[in-house]
């Protein structure tokens, strides 16, 4: 089984009801997890994640492949802030 076909296999395990999974083969024949909302958010980008080759190659893969989705997710999840305290000072045209 190729890396893609054992990552996407792994993600057809996972079902949310605010984002979608996939994963993409990167030019270099990487693999790359791919995180996106299901419903279309203005400025909402996908999200991507690599893998690498020995990741997906061991033996414990299915584990640690949940704990790198659910970092992946949190880690998306917290860029889609569009304000937050600990930002630098916003400019003048930005003041609520």
């Amino acid at each position: 089984m190729t890396p893609l076909k054992k990552v996407r296999r792994e993600l057809d395990r996972y079902e949310h009801l605010l984002l979608e999974f996939g994963a993409e083969e990167t030019r270099a024949g990487g693999v790359e997890v791919v995180i996106r909302p299901r419903a279309r958010v203005a400025g909402a980008h996908e999200y991507r994640a690599p893998l690498h080759p020995r990741d997906i190659a061991h033996p414990q893969f299915e584990w640690t492949f949940q704990r790198h989705l659910y970092d992946c997710m949190h880690d998306y999840l917290c860029e889609l802030f569009v304000r937050n305290p600990q930002e630098r000072v916003r400019a003048p045209e930005q003041q609520p």
